[in-house]
């Protein structure tokens, strides 16, 4: 594709070569060699992530009438047409992106050192596409007693190791108490309507960023996030998660109703066109703030990724996880997109990519290292051709 002048591009300098484990050996002298030998061919000094939530790729890419302004912007950029989640529900994909595992959880519960959850996904009673028996006992038994507080490292030690600045824009989280689960709360029940979810933001989980003040300050509301890119005050790494009235997922009628925003609500049935078409004008209106920034002309790329599909199946790729009979628990097929502000051509790829490829192709880009499954992409399965 030739990226037209209207549109300016956005991709996203992400990983460096991988050679090592999770725990400290990405930063092996295999890995730093591999990556002086091949240094990537792009310089990009800000990469914007921006998650989006449960769609099937076919249920975006070809919905013109739900989805106008992504379609427009997938027609020049490049487009993943193979892309997976690593597995299901929610919170294992954010994890698995953002630290190269999906920390053996299969739940979206809260974060806590004494907080553990059994398995929603892939056993008998979840009630959708993996409903079955598709754990191992063993999987259940780890699962069940892993506490939501994860000590390994993650793409904030690597970015920080490098030198290299960050933030993380968290749509409808308060600023009073970024360590809630659920916001705002329904003032006639008392109850969370769950606008902002903490299962959307992996930072919330890890120790060495809860109990780090000056870490803790990076995490903040989509609110300061037009401040910053008007005042050129943009991090080298962008992590946006919308809230759930605008990441597509959704949130109860009765939620949506006091929220004033009923095409938020959950459908009866069918395609829920309200909460894509809600997905689609946050897009337009962030992407587009980017591209008018200082930020895009210094060199930058955008990547839109969908954590996984709407629970119709479990197809993956990738160093997905697998269950009894070595059934794979992937997090079946989702769209992801790249659009970089440097001149490229209009690609569709059927070439098979998930969360732990993006995270091994940003590591690449910037000569991180590797974490966890990321060390485990060889190179030919790293999402450079759509950068």
């Amino acid at each position: 594709m030739r990226v037209h002048s209207y549109l300016c591009a956005l991709v996203v300098p992400l990983l460096a070569a991988c050679g090592s484990s999770s725990e400290g050996s990405s930063e092996s002298v295999g890995a730093a060699a591999q990556a002086l030998e091949t240094p990537p061919s792009r310089e990009f000094k800000h990469i914007f992530l921006i998650m989006m939530e449960n769609h099937a790729t076919n249920e975006i890419i070809g919905n013109t009438a739900d989805a106008p302004y992504i379609n427009q912007l997938a027609s020049h950029a490049a487009v993943a047409m193979n892309y997976f989640g690593v597995t299901h529900p929610s919170l294992p994909n954010y994890l698995a992106a953002f630290s190269g595992s999906f920390q053996g959880i299969w739940d979206d519960c809260k974060a806590g050192a004494s907080v553990t959850c059994a398995p929603e996904e892939f056993v008998p009673g979840s009630g959708d596409g993996t409903d079955g028996n598709y754990l191992t006992s063993a999987e259940i038994t780890s699962a069940t007693a892993k506490p939501h507080w994860f000590t390994g490292r993650n793409l904030v030690d690597q970015l920080e190791r490098k030198h290299l600045s960050w933030k993380a824009y968290m749509q409808s989280m308060p600023e009073s108490d970024k360590t809630v689960e659920y916001a705002p709360t329904d003032p006639a029940t008392g109850s969370p309507i769950k606008l902002y979810a903490q299962k959307h933001n992996p930072f919330m989980y890890f120790s060495d960023i809860r109990d780090n003040p000056t870490r803790m300050n990076n995490i903040v509301s989509t609110g300061s996030l037009e401040h910053d890119l008007e005042s050129n005050h943009v991090p080298n790494f962008v992590w946006i998660s919308p809230d759930q009235c605008h990441d597509m997922h959704g949130v109860s009628p009765s939620s949506a109703a006091t929220l004033g925003i009923p095409s938020c609500g959950y459908p009866d049935s069918g395609l829920d066109h309200g909460a894509i078409a809600l997905g689609d004008a946050f897009l337009k209106d962030t992407i587009g703030k980017i591209m008018h920034s200082p930020a895009w002309q210094e060199g930058s790329a955008i990547v839109v990724a969908w954590d996984e599909d709407d629970y119709a199946g479990f197809a993956g790729c990738c160093e997905s996880p697998r269950g009894e009979s070595g059934v794979v628990l992937g997090g079946a097929n989702a769209p992801a997109l790249v659009v970089t502000s440097h001149a490229g051509h209009a690609l569709k790829t059927n070439v098979p990519f998930n969360h732990y490829s993006l995270l091994a192709t940003i590591q690449h880009l910037w000569n991180l290292g590797c974490l966890g499954e990321s060390c485990e992409i060889p190179r030919s399965g790293l999402m450079t051709e759509l950068f």
